[in-house]
């Protein structure tokens, strides 16, 4: 008798221990360790010490099952290679962490119609979920915010969408950038774009836009992409524009301007200069160092969370949409116009 014993006290308590012992039904159990509030206060009580003596430990699975949710939340980017979007994810990590949330990632490679394809396969899986730089297009949008599961927009700010927002005031620190080119005497400048699908695209184009009319700048735009490869297979286009600056969509086309420069013994900043944006780590260790935006990536993450657990709990912002300010980070990249006073 006393081995069965010693054998059924090694055994790892289940739900069924913990309501034999208490005189209760397992559904009870369940209703008490989710905190269903449908348990009598002294009852509950007793459940939850007896559940500590033995040890039990409920899944978070099946709690989840019981109170109608899993905790976890989706988030979904355009390239998890993107160094850019890792201290956003990290930051969104360990302020959900805080709150008992799971995260799952993944990315979408082929266009706005297979984000929103994984989008609705994610919901069925997660409580809540964060779109980083999404290209779906607006009435999607609009579709995603009547869907029940909550979602939160990061990197984009869209009027007359009914979904939680936040960003990067792009527009403004575009023009800080051209404002600081335009006191080193550069009046031709190229934009070496990103996506013309991305919101943040958008927003920078319409920046330097502005600065050409304000400042007058002479601007071209040349199509990329955001990435270093067909950023360095942008150059030679843009070259062919006589700029004195090139200013590009983000640090990683940087870098890939930066290396055909170099490979076609054009100087930079003497001979051109060259802007990025986000402030990604390698903008200041490369030659010569980066003149960029700080794209306020910690912040980005835990806004983005703050206004996703809102929603998780029923509650709408204030403020529905936000945007963040990016300074603008001076470096060795930038320097005087050839031939300005």
């Amino acid at each position: 008798m006393s081995k069965a014993v010693t054998s059924s006290t090694q055994r790892k308590p289940t739900i069924r221990t913990v309501a034999a012992a208490a005189g209760v039904s397992t559904a009870t159990v369940s209703r008490v360790m989710s905190g269903a509030e449908t348990v009598k206060p002294e009852l509950a009580q007793r459940v939850r010490q007896i559940a500590q003596q033995l040890g039990y430990r409920p899944s978070e699975a099946a709690r989840g099952l019981a109170r109608g949710a899993v905790r976890n939340i989706g988030v979904l980017m355009p390239d998890l290679s993107n160094a850019y979007f890792h201290d956003i994810v990290k930051s969104m990590h360990d302020t959900a962490s805080e709150s008992g949330y799971r995260m799952l990632t993944a990315d979408h490679a082929t266009g706005p119609d297979h984000e929103f394809e994984t989008v609705v396969d994610l919901m069925g899986h997660v409580d809540g979920l964060a779109l980083l730089s999404s290209r779906i297009d607006l009435t999607r949008l609009r579709e995603l915010a009547r869907m029940d599961t909550p979602v939160v927009l990061i990197n984009r700010v869209e009027l007359g969408i009914d979904l939680p927002m936040v960003g990067v005031d792009s527009f403004n620190a575009t023009l800080e950038i051209c404002a600081h080119l335009s006191k080193l005497g550069h009046r031709r400048i190229v934009y070496l774009s990103g996506s013309d699908l991305a919101w943040q695209d958008r927003e920078r184009w319409r920046g330097i836009e502005t600065s050409s009319r304000v400042l007058g700048i002479q601007a071209t735009r040349v199509e990329s992409d955001g990435t270093i490869e067909t950023s360095y297979d942008a150059v030679d286009e843009a070259l062919r524009h006589t700029p004195t600056a090139i200013v590009c969509f983000n640090d990683l086309s940087a870098v890939g301007a930066l290396s055909r420069l170099r490979e076609l013994g054009i100087t930079v900043p003497h001979d051109i200069s060259v802007t990025g944006f986000d402030d990604i780590a390698i903008g200041r260790h490369i030659d010569p160092s980066l003149t960029t935006a700080n794209s306020p990536r910690v912040e980005l993450g835990r806004v983005g969370w703050s206004l996703l657990h809102d929603s998780l709990q029923g509650r709408r912002s204030t403020e529905n949409s936000i945007l963040l300010p990016a300074p603008l980070i001076t470096r060795a990249s930038t320097g005087p116009a050839p031939g300005a006073a």
